[in-house]
Formats: C-alpha cells, sequence, structure tokens
C-alpha cells in the first residue's frame, strides 16, 4: 500500500470518528429536547464497559466489586422479586461470558475445577436444580438458582482465576472494603442527624443497604481484613495508617449498626485467631463445636428457661444491647427469629428430604406459624423475608441434604483457609487468615441471619472463599517474598 492511500486511510477513520460523535451529540440533544430522555448520555460508558467484557473480564469483575457497596435494590418486581442495580445485570452478563467460554474454548483450570471447594459448589447447584423441579413454586426457584449462579460464577469461578495474582486479591480487599467505608460515612452523616438514636440505626444505611443486620454483616467481614492491612508485610506507612483510618470508621460503623449478631460474629473471628495462634488443631475445633451444639441441644429446655429470665430489651446503651441478645421473654427481633426457625423447623418435618424449593420460604411459611409464637413484627401472610439462619434457610427449602451441604462447605472452606495459613509463606498466611477470619464473621452470622440471596454479601462470601482456593492452588509453593503494596496497586 502507497503512502497516499495511508493517508486516505487515516483520514477516514478520523472522519468516521467527528462523524459519528456529530450523530452522538445530535440525537443527544434531540432527545433531550424534545423527548426529555437523558439515557443515551450513558452509552459511551456502556460501550466501554462491554469491551471490557470481551477483553479483560477481571477488570469488569473487580469494577462490580468496588460499585457493589453502592448498588441499590428496586423490589416489587414480578412474584415478589428484586434486582440490584448496576451489579447483578453485570454479574449475569460476566456469567454469560464465562459460560460461552466454555462452550466454544472447553477450558478451564484443572486444578480450580477438581479442587474440594468446587466439588461442594457443583453438588449444593445440583441439589438446588433437582430441589427447583420440585419445588412448590418452580419458577421461583429456578429465578433462584440463575441469581445464585450470577453471584457464584463471577465471584468464586472467575475471580479464582483473578487471584493467581495476588496483586488482585489485594485489589479485591481495598476496592470492596474503601467503597464500603464511604457507605458508613454517608450512613453516620445521616444517623447523626438522628442523634444515632437506635431505631434509626435501622434505616439509615438506606439505599445501600437494606436494613442494619446486612450492613453489619458486610462491616464484620471487613474488619479483620482491615486488621490484616495495618500489620500487611511490606506495606508503606501511608498504606498502613489509611488501613488504620478505615478500621477505625469500619469499627464505629458496626458499633452504630447496633448489630448484635455483626458484634457477636467479630467475636467469633477473634476468638478463631486466638485458636490460630495457640496452635490449636483443626480437628479440636470441630470436636470442641459440635460438642457444644451437642449440650445445647440436650439442655435446651433448662438453657431456653434461664434465657427466658432476661427481660433486657435492644437499647441505646451498648451494655444494654449486649445484654438483650440473650432476651427471648419480650425483645421482639430475638422472638421473630425464633417464630422463624419454628417454621423452618416444621417446614422440614413436612418434606424433609427434597424441601419446599430454593427461594421459597418467604412465600409458603405463614401457614406453619404458631398464634402464641407470633410476635407484634410477625405477619398472617408471611410477607416479611426469610428464615433468618443460613442453615435453617436450606433445611426448610432444600431437605437435610441442602443444610449438610452448607455445613460441609462451611467445614472444608476453613479446614483449607488454616492449611494454607499453616503452609504459605508470610504474605500467603496474611492472605489466608484475613479471608478465613472474614468467612468466620459470616458463618457465624449466618445462625441469626441470611443474605446469600443478595449482591452485598454474596459478593464478598464468594470472593473470601475464592480467595483461599486460589491461595491453595497458586500459592503455597510462592518463594518467600515481600511484594510491596500501596493503595495504588
Amino acid at each position: 500500500m502507497n503512502q497516499s492511500s495511508v493517508k486516505l486511510t487515516e483520514r477516514v477513520k478520523i472522519a468516521w470518528v467527528y462523524g459519528l460523535t456529530a450523530l452522538f451529540f445530535v440525537a443527544n440533544f434531540y432527545l433531550v429536547l424534545q423527548k426529555d430522555i437523558y439515557w443515551l448520555f450513558l452509552l459511551p460508558l456502556g460501550l466501554i464497559v462491554v469491551y471490557y467484557y470481551f477483553v479483560s473480564l477481571d477488570k469488569i469483575v473487580l469494577f462490580i466489586t468496588f460499585v457493589t457497596p453502592f448498588a441499590v435494590n428496586i423490589r416489587n418486581l414480578e412474584m415478589g422479586l428484586g434486582i440490584s442495580l448496576p451489579t447483578e445485570p453485570m454479574m449475569f452478563g460476566v456469567l454469560l461470558m464465562f459460560v460461552a467460554n466454555l462452550i466454544f474454548e472447553n477450558k478451564y483450570d484443572r486444578r480450580l475445577s477438581q479442587h474440594p471447594v468446587s466439588y461442594l459448589i457443583y453438588l449444593g447447584l445440583l441439589w438446588m436444580l433437582l430441589t427447583s423441579f420440585s419445588s412448590e413454586l418452580p419458577l421461583v426457584s429456578f429465578k433462584y438458582m440463575v441469581s445464585r449462579l450470577w453471584f457464584v460464577v463471577p465471584f468464586y469461578f472467575v475471580a479464582a482465576l483473578i487471584f493467581q495474582r495476588k496483586e488482585n486479591i489485594r485489589r479485591f480487599f481495598w476496592l470492596y472494603m474503601t467503597a464500603l467505608a464511604a457507605i458508613v460515612i454517608y450512613t453516620l452523616s445521616v444517623h447523626s442527624q438522628y442523634g444515632f438514636n437506635e431505631e434509626a440505626g435501622h434505616w439509615v444505611m438506606s439505599p445501600f443497604y437494606n436494613d442494619h443486620t446486612a450492613y453489619g454483616a458486610a462491616l464484620a467481614m471487613f474488619i479483620p481484613v482491615a486488621v490484616g492491612f495495618i500489620f500487611y508485610p511490606g506495606n508503606r506507612k501511608i498504606t498502613r495508617l489509611f488501613a488504620f483510618l478505615v478500621f477505625i470508621i469500619l469499627t464505629v460503623g458496626i458499633i452504630f449498626s447496633y448489630g448484635r449478631a455483626a458484634w457477636l460474629s467479630v467475636a467469633a473471628a477473634f476468638g478463631v485467631y486466638v485458636l490460630v495462634k495457640l496452635r490449636i488443631k483443626f480437628s479440636w475445633f470441630v470436636f470442641v463445636t459440635a460438642s457444644v451444639i451437642g449440650l445445647f441441644i440436650v439442655f435446651q429446655q433448662q438453657i431456653f428457661d434461664k434465657l427466658e429470665k432476661n427481660k433486657q430489651d435492644s437499647s441505646e446503651n451498648f451494655m444494654e444491647h449486649v445484654r438483650s441478645i440473650s432476651n427471648i421473654s419480650s425483645d421482639a427481633s430475638n422472638l421473630e427469629r425464633i417464630n422463624r426457625w419454628q417454621a423452618a423447623i416444621r417446614l422440614y418435618e413436612e418434606r424433609p428430604v427434597l424441601g419446599w424449593g430454593p427461594g421459597t420460604y418467604q412465600f409458603v411459611y405463614a401457614p406453619f406459624q404458631r398464634t402464641k409464637e407470633k410476635t407484634v413484627i410477625s405477619t398472617n401472610l408471611g410477607d416479611r423475608g426469610n428464615a433468618h439462619s443460613e442453615y435453617l434457610g436450606p433445611l426448610a427449602e432444600m431437605g437435610m441434604p441442602g443444610m449438610l451441604l452448607v455445613l460441609l462447605l462451611m467445614i472444608v472452606v476453613i479446614y483449607t483457609g488454616l492449611k494454607v495459613y499453616k503452609r504459605g509463606n508470610r504474605e500467603v498466611k496474611f492472605l489466608s487468615l484475613m479471608a478465613t477470619l472474614g468467612l468466620v464473621t459470616y458463618y457465624t452470622h449466618g445462625v441469626l441471619n441470611n443474605f446469600l440471596d443478595s449482591d452485598k454479601l454474596s459478593v464478598p462470601f464468594w470472593g473470601f472463599t475464592a480467595i483461599i482456593v486460589a491461595l491453595d492452588v497458586y500459592h503455597l509453593d510462592d518463594e518467600e517474598e515481600v511484594e510491596e503494596t500501596s493503595l495504588e496497586n
């Protein structure tokens, strides 16, 4: 091709760019002035996002991580379902790209696909599919399963590949944590207008988090991460200082969230940290946990008799609020949880193997309530949420196998995290412990609440799980080294 032809080609390209730009502005001005439509201004951003879906999916996953705390849930859609914008449509896009890659490339790292955690996730999804066919409300269950896929695929299967590079693990932590800190600052500023009132503390994080329990659960997950970055090997002083600032912000946020389950979960994570430092064997940890659960089952009547003597309701006073955790005689929130748990157990007894179908609890539990167990916040329609348990919810919806798969996944993930901590170099130890303790807060919180049907908690939950697996697969043999990291990394 001669020089004049090259110049002509460049001129044609430039002409196209200017022509399309002019057309874009003309169309925008027409829509704004004549039709009062503004959404076309988002087209360039949308095209950039689409471009990265094809050339750099890791950046899309990390971008979703950052915007998740800012996402807004749109409710009251068909069959009472909702969607979180902009994150869930973007996650669905990642899911489609992943499936397309499997179909056309037929490639995925076998070390990840054959990891014990991955096998348990396959079994969980397969059982969810089977119980969707037998569901009381199949349409609800299949929609629930699709939503679970767009959480698990981007933030476990895709993220685990991304975490081959340790700097991406740090980015994941920082992106969600700094965005969450910004939400805390916003929440505290709104809360201050109500004198940090305990009742206002239940909703001031809206519209970013639906209630104080989900907000508190997210804060609890990232407190171990913030502490980890304060002492992280190779961090600059400015990074340690910023991590300390974020830790203070998250701590103040969790205090004024008035989330008792969140406080308990942080205490549980600290307890596990102590056990790790004392080098208590994992088998002993499992034995003690199982023993405590067994003793509770055996002496539950005596325990409940004792707890019923506690009359302390939730309060703005910190110590009184802590004491109200065990109040099952007059605290409406605690009593409503027991009501939901009892309904979940009755649902299980009715269908012990297949359950009522994934995602159906909120639609079917109402008739299984008992009048004497209802509270001032109960409804006859049973239209106010889920089973308030990450374990009893699957028990009611997917039978005993569903709950056992959840428990087995939890045990294997913790075991893997502690194994990585024991065998990894210093940096790998930090990353594995940060992710493991973060998950411990959620597993503990899951006794009292369940949030894995929302992006706010699913992103860190599956992301932390992917971090542990990626460290196990890719980084156990790393040489001892200190990679200098900063906020720019």
